[in-house]
C-alpha cells in the first residue's frame, strides 16, 4: 500500500513539474529539423546553418500573393510585435517563395522589408524548393497564366517554427488565437 502511495505520489509531482502543453500544434519529434539550401535576399546562397541560434519560423509563400502571405506574415509582426524586446529579438521570419520566376533578390526584399528587419526572403529554383517542400510535407502548385501572364500559386497557409537549434517545435495555423501564437513564441524563444 505504501509503495502504492508513494509511486502515485511521483507521478503526481513528476506530472506537476513538467512543462504545460503548447498552445498551438506541437509538431516535436514528428517532422525533421531546419535544412536547405536557398537563395536570399540578397542573392547569396545560404543554408539553414546560417540561422541557427534563434527561434525560426518558416513560411511558404509568394510575393503576388493577394491575400494568404500577406495575412499571415502581418499577423507574425503582430504577434512579435506583443512580446517584450528580448524574445522578440530572438524571432525570425523565414519567407520562401516558391515563385522563383517572379520573386527575385530584389523582390523578396522589398516585400520582406514592408513586414520588418526579422523577415528573411529566401528561395530557390524548382529542385530546391521541391526538396524543401517534401521535407516538410507542404505543396504548392501554379494555376493557368491570363492574357497578362499573371498566376495564382497554391501554397500552405502553415507556419513552421523551430527552436534555436533548429528543431521542429510547433506548427502555427491561421485558427490559432493570437494570444497562443504569442505564449508559444515568448516560450520558445525563451529555450523551451
Amino acid at each position: 500500500m505504501r509503495r502504492c502511495i508513494m509511486a502515485l505520489f511521483v507521478t503526481l509531482w513528476i506530472a506537476g513539474c513538467s512543462d504545460p502543453d503548447w498552445q498551438t500544434k506541437d509538431i516535436s519529434g514528428l517532422m525533421p529539423s531546419l535544412a536547405f539550401e536557398l537563395i536570399d535576399e540578397n542573392g547569396s546562397t545560404v543554408s539553414a546553418d546560417q540561422f541557427l541560434g534563434k527561434t525560426t519560423l518558416l513560411f511558404f509563400g509568394f510575393t503576388h500573393c493577394p491575400d494568404v502571405c500577406p495575412t499571415t506574415l502581418s499577423r507574425l509582426d503582430a504577434a512579435t510585435q506583443r512580446m517584450d524586446e528580448t524574445a522578440r529579438d530572438e524571432i525570425q521570419v523565414l519567407f520562401v517563395s516558391v515563385d522563383p520566376r517572379r520573386d527575385d533578390a530584389e523582390t523578396l526584399d522589398s516585400y520582406t522589408d514592408a513586414f520588418g528587419p526579422r523577415f528573411i526572403g529566401l528561395t530557390g529554383d524548382k529542385a530546391a524548393l521541391d526538396k524543401l517542400t517534401r521535407r516538410y510535407r507542404v505543396t504548392y502548385g501554379y494555376g493557368e497564366e491570363d492574357s497578362d501572364g499573371n498566376y495564382d500559386v497554391s501554397h500552405s497557409s502553415a507556419v513552421f517554427a523551430f527552436n534555436a537549434q533548429g528543431e521542429a517545435r510547433l506548427l502555427i495555423r491561421d485558427s490559432d488565437p493570437m494570444e497562443a501564437v504569442v505564449a508559444d513564441l515568448e516560450r520558445l524563444a525563451s529555450g523551451a
